[in-house]
Order: C-alpha cells, then structure tokens, then sequence
C-alpha cells in the first residue's frame, strides 16, 4: 500500500533483458537505496515491484511480464527518471489517498497548459477505466496523488502545483508523453459490486438503493 507522495525522484541505470519472464532494473536513489530491504515493496512510477537487492545508492528490483506489458516500465531506458515511493508504513499518515500500485492502464499526454506557477495536464485513457475517473476524485499518475479536475469519456486533467512540478517526473510531461494510470481503489471496488449479474436480484447495491440513503 501507498499514498501517492513521491520520496524521491530515481534514474534508471541498468535494465537485464528478460530471463524466464522476469527483467531487473537497477535504480540510482541515493536518497532512499540504503533504506530499502531485500523484499521490500517500492512503487516505480506507480507500479509495484519488489527489491531484490540494494546497498549505497543503488537498488535493484524485479518486474514481471505481466508489469512489462501493462506499464511504461516495459519501454524505459537507462537515464530515465522515475517517481519513487516505499510502502506506506503502518500507523503513518495518509496524506496523499490509497494507492495500491496497480496500474489500470497506461495513458498519454494530450495537452498541458500553463496556469501560473501551476500546471494543467490532460490525459488520455482507455474507454475501460473512464467510469472510474471522476471530477473531484483520486487518480495517481505515475504514482503521484493527484486530484481530477475534468473528466470525459475518453480524457481527463489533473493540476500540478510547483512543489508536484519539481518534485516529481510530473514536471518533465510533454504532450505525447506515456503515463500509468491508477485509479482510486474505492471506486474499483464500487464498480465490482455493480457489475455483479445478480446484484439487484439478490437485493445488493443498486444505484437506486444508493439514492434512497443520500448518495449523490
């Protein structure tokens, strides 16, 4: 589990080729690499991988298949920056929301507008996660917690203030660029519940039962 506050920003620099379904990556972090343990979960850039070894300013970590095809991790390069976070720690503060390190999918930059010492960035995602993208809500974007301003059908924006700009990868994002994609694991599980067949037949939630005890 995560919150969506990147520690700091990492540089790739080394990527194995995949070996039985599983690549390692070596990530220069000198602000976290002494801190991380042998098992431990970090978030890159959103995505959940686990370290595999660490010591001074390097730690190494695995990604399956599975994160290589379904993240922009498959397609990084060494000298690329990451966000980096490690689990949140039991009865630490939430500042951020719950972020799992799941990546829904993977989205592009449409458009970025300046707004002062602020920015605007509108990001594209698939059709099978804009029900859970909504104004006002959490999304995390290459693990960063943000909150959504927009939302479409097909794209979304989000603001960034200064300290998210020079603080994370979020700063560098230009229209084209590639993006993971989380959405906030309340409204994952809402959805599960409404896409259940049996749902209304057996008495479960219904957007009418909702309603009826004040959900807008």
């Amino acid at each position: 589990m995560f919150t969506g506050l990147v520690e700091c920003v990492g540089t790739v620099v080394s990527i194995s080729p995949p070996s039985g379904g599983v690549a390692s990556i070596g990530l220069d972090a000198p602000q976290i690499a002494s801190c991380v343990a042998v098992g431990e979960s970090v978030a890159v850039s959103g995505a959940c991988l686990t370290a595999t070894a660490s010591g001074g300013r390097i730690f190494y970590a695995q990604m399956m298949a599975e994160t290589l095809r379904s993240t922009r991790l498959g397609s990084l390069k060494t000298g690329e920056r990451v966000n980096l976070e490690r689990a949140l720690k039991l009865g630490g503060r939430l500042d951020g929301h719950m972020v799992l390190g799941h990546v829904d999918a993977v989205g592009a930059v449409a458009r970025v507008d300046p707004d002062g010492d602020s920015k605007k960035i509108w990001i594209t995602a698939p059709d099978n996660i804009s029900w859970g993208v909504a104004p006002k809500g959490s999304v995390a974007i290459d693990g960063v917690s943000l909150t959504v301003i927009d939302s479409g059908d097909d794209m979304f924006s989000v603001g960034l203030i200064p300290a998210t700009l020079s603080g994370t990868t979020l700063g560098f994002l230009a229209p084209g660029g590639r993006v993971n994609i989380e959405i906030d694991v309340m409204a994952r599980y809402v959805a599960r519940m409404f896409r259940r067949d049996d749902a209304a037949a057996a008495g479960g939630i219904t957007w009418e039962k909702l309603s009826e005890y004040g959900w807008r």
